[in-house]
């Protein structure tokens, strides 16, 4: 059993939808944390002009812990659904996962 940290990112203006449509994952059924950030870079095509000005654009970011089966099925389902620029995610190795309880 290979667990991996999901991380996704995604415009702010897509939280909502994408937060309702990760709570009915069965991949994610072990919770998810998200938070709203700031997300710099080259690509400013898509940002309002106070973001063009700041220099940044307001992201939504997700980061799961998941069985890396999961995965694959995951990304279909995101893809399928929100299928758009700017939407990202990468996945990293998880060495260990436990509470201190």
């Amino acid at each position: 059993m290979t667990q991996i940290k999901l991380t996704l990112v995604c415009p702010q203006a897509l939280a909502e939808q994408m937060s309702e449509f990760l709570l009915d994952c069965e991949q994610l059924k072990g919770g998810f944390t998200a938070w709203s950030g700031n997300g710099h870079g080259a690509d400013f095509a898509t940002a309002s002009l106070r973001e063009q000005v700041r220099g940044s654009v307001h992201v939504f970011l997700l980061i799961a812990i998941m069985e890396e089966s999961g995965l694959a099925p995951l990304l279909a389902s995101l893809r399928a659904r929100f299928r758009a620029p700017h939407v990202r995610y990468w996945t990293e190795p998880v060495l260990e996962f436990g509470d201190l309880a």
